[in-house]
């Protein structure tokens, strides 16, 4: 039954991608052609008006609904599968649907909660401000006073996103492919960032009312501002251009590398400006993550590009396991310099790194690069982040008051006394593996003798003899590293 049923979605999805002219991802495929034949007696006339492939595809997702929406908003990330072009036209994929009536989104709340709506809010405007193909916005006052964003799931919403997630899952399986799914709490994805930037007075989130949060509902603080695209409007109500661009820049960076944890959606109507010049950001359904190595890596990479040393950029990536080591470095810092060299000699106005990114992914195929989906997710969100820059100053680049911001955390996380202190993190961590050692060795014992097992004399001695090089070996490291730390500690305290 399972089957059946996602077989004939899948050919209502194959007829409607064949009408659009938009299965050439699966040109190599001899299974598409019969779609292809279909789809050249189907095509829809004004599909013809759509140019490039990745219009197509769009415009075929536009009409497949929510899921395949997102489903396209995620493949824009994929710059190393699609190419940029493709990726480019993906990530103008817009997910505005008219609202659905505000009576339906009152009955959805107090289904929700199992309350009566006044026992919640004191006044609740029917009227959408906002409306997505998976939720809509209603401004809302509650019963303390505050006032509110109310962000409502569409209705049924939840069963036609099932029906495509169990297509998607079936298509998985079936490919072998299936990875793990994570999923993120959208209000705890937004609390999360809020802790990170409490009293920070130029980006702030707004506060989550999690008594009327749930499943379905999610319930914000309202904030009011200016879109932070609209200069015209940023500019009547007092904000400075060159400082509203600083905030964005000093504000991703923090994400990114301070925290490792950022706004992956970061496209204008989801910032606004408000009266004291804070820069407020809503919507926390895609976030992404950064581990420290990868902020690392991302650091260095970066300020190598900039300095042009293509060198530094190779080996980065070399130390950082992502590219194989029977790769050749030399070569690998020559494709990196072919990459940089007609970007970086641009105007600085003109630099975009987001397209470095995506350039330097395209050579994972010819130097077996390994696919760093956390890196295409920032990717993404560096075009929204350098478009948003570029509109508010063509003439700053984003990066530029960036790298001042850069260079000092890596002082701060790659210079002598971080590294003293991050030696000494690792020489507790060998130090307290050596109980762990020997705990395991005595249970390895107490096993055998509650098995019955019965060693002769010579095995126990040999037996205690590897255990014994096994321990020295263990504790080598602890006293180089020690011995190292302490001539590091010496030279940092007189060497000033």
């Amino acid at each position: 039954m399972r089957s059946t049923r996602n077989l004939a979605r899948l050919i209502r999805i194959g007829l409607t991608l064949a009408r659009y002219d938009a299965l050439f991802p699966l040109d190599a495929l001899p299974a598409a052609i019969p779609f292809q034949r279909v789809g050249r007696a189907l095509k829809l006339r004004h599909a013809g008006s759509l140019e490039r492939p990745g219009q197509r595809l769009a415009a075929a997702f536009g009409e497949l609904g929510p899921s395949f929406i997102k489903l396209g908003q995620l493949l824009s990330t994929r710059a190393d599968l699609f190419g940029e072009e493709i990726t480019l036209d993906l990530a103008s994929l817009q997910d505005r649907l008219p609202p659905f009536p505000g009576r339906e989104a009152r009955a959805l709340i107090e289904a929700e909660f199992a309350n009566p709506l006044k026992d919640l809010f004191a006044s609740f405007d029917e009227t959408a401000v906002a409306a997505a193909s998976i939720a809509q916005v209603h401004f809302a006052q509650t019963t303390e006073g505050r006032d509110v964003a109310v962000k409502v799931l569409r209705p049924g919403i939840v069963e036609a996103f099932s029906r495509d997630l169990d297509l998607f899952l079936w298509l998985a399986r079936l490919s072998e492919r299936l990875q793990p799914l994570l999923r993120r709490f959208e209000a705890a994805a937004a609390s999360e960032l809020a802790e990170n930037f409490a009293g920070d007075p130029d980006f702030r989130v707004p506060r989550v009312d999690w008594r009327r949060t749930g499943r379905r509902v999610l319930t914000l603080e309202r904030i009011s501002g200016v879109r932070i695209d609209d200069r015209a409007a940023l500019v009547a109500a007092g904000h400075r251009i060159d400082d509203l661009v600083v905030k964005a820049a000093g504000a991703f960076f923090n994400q990114v590398f301070r925290d490792g944890f950022f706004h992956a959606d970061l496209h204008p109507g989801n910032m606004f400006v408000d009266a004291s010049g804070a820069i407020v950001v809503v919507d926390f359904g895609i976030m992404g993550r950064l581990d420290r190595a990868t902020r690392f890596y991302l650091a260095d990479m970066l300020l190598g590009f900039l300095s042009g040393d293509y060198r530094r950029v190779a080996e980065v990536h070399f130390t950082a396991g992502y590219v194989p080591p029977r790769r050749s470095v030399d070569a690998f810092a020559q494709a990196c310099r072919a990459i940089g060299e007609p970007i970086l000699g641009r105007p600085l106005q003109e630099i975009s790194f987001a397209r470095l990114l995506g350039q330097l992914f395209q050579v994972t195929e010819q130097f077996e690069m390994e696919t760093q989906p956390q890196l295409l997710l920032l990717q993404k969100t560096m075009v929204q982040v350098e478009g948003l820059g570029r509109r508010l100053d063509p003439e700053v680049n984003i990066w530029t008051l960036a790298r001042p911001l850069i260079e000092a955390w890596m002082r701060e996380n790659r210079g002598p006394e971080a590294r003293l202190q991050q030696g000494l993190e690792t020489l507790a961590e060998v130090i307290d593996r050596v109980p762990r050692l020997i705990r395991d060795l005595e249970r390895l014992v107490g096993d055998w003798s509650r098995e019955g097992v019965i060693m002769h004399a010579e095995t126990l001695a040999a037996q205690a003899a590897k255990r014994a090089r096994h321990l020295a070996i263990l504790l080598v490291p602890v006293w180089l590293v020690t011995a190292s730390l302490v001539a590091i500690a010496l030279a940092l305290v007189f060497g000033r």
